[in-house]
């Protein structure tokens, strides 16, 4: 038996079937508001196909309101045989939230902080990168989420860049040649690229400092869809974990049931 584990997220919902701790299977698509809660029913059936037959359990966790609206009505009405759960605010999670209003931070982020500290242990920070956002999650060597930081996503940034930029326009996400760039694809490419890296290198060291670890001592971790994009340009991380945020669903979905 398995577990359908959905992380919805701005631009893109991850979905995968966990067993034991391991990913058997995993999709990405997009995440439209639109979509209603019947056509979201029959994404599913068409993905997992013979494979639904085995899911024993259903864990969600969301970013977009109106698409959570939309799978709340599809587990009631399609999978209501179904144990599920849906990560909000009150439920177990283990990992003490140190912030000046919990209820505002992304059940995403706890998610991946819960992932981290159960495989990696604390202090630990997770930078996620997805689309819309790269977010950076702490967590301190008492397991707690002390805090975190949100920056624009790469391809919003690419985005934003051909719809202001006259001269400018869209170009494939990947590592150009070099970082002195000989023409304007590259150009883009490079500031992309390297400009979130070192991005990501600065203030994942602000951030060690400030929890007054040395460096050695911190897991950072790197997960979301784009990561592989920048991995390489990193020294500071010491994991991938492309399925830390099912993992931590997983985790969830077993403390609460």
């Amino acid at each position: 038996m398995a577990l359908l584990a959905a992380d919805i997220g701005n631009s893109h919902t991850l979905l995968g079937l966990l067993a034991d701790g391991e990913v058997t299977a995993d999709w990405r698509v997009a995440t439209d508001e639109r979509r209603t809660s019947d056509e979201w029913a029959v994404l599913l059936r068409g993905l997992l196909g013979t494979g639904l037959d085995e899911v024993d359990g259903i864990a969600v966790c969301a970013t977009v309101p109106a698409v959570l609206h939309e799978w709340r009505d599809m587990l009631a009405r399609h999978f209501a045989d179904v144990p599920c759960l849906v990560v909000e605010p009150g439920v177990r999670t283990g990992i003490p939230v140190l912030m000046d209003n919990p209820r505002e931070v992304g059940t995403d982020r706890i998610i991946n902080a819960l992932a981290a500290v159960h495989e990696y242990g604390g202090p630990a920070i997770v930078v996620d990168f997805g689309g819309t956002a790269t977010t950076f999650d702490v967590v301190n060597a008492k397991g707690q989420y002390v805090g975190g930081a949100i920056s624009p996503g790469i391809e919003i940034s690419l985005e934003a860049l051909g719809r202001r930029g006259a001269q400018l326009r869209k170009v494939e996400l990947q590592r150009p040649r070099t970082v002195i760039a000989k023409n304007t694809v590259e150009a883009l490419q490079s500031g992309m690229v390297f400009g979130v890296a070192s991005q990501v290198e600065g203030i994942v060291a602000r951030m060690t400092a400030e929890l007054g670890e040395q460096p050695s001592r911190v897991q950072v971790i790197a997960t979301g869809y784009l990561a592989g994009l920048v991995l390489d340009e990193c020294t500071c991380f010491t994991h991938h974990a492309p399925w830390l945020t099912l993992r931590g669903l997983e985790l969830a979905f077993t403390r609460n049931r």
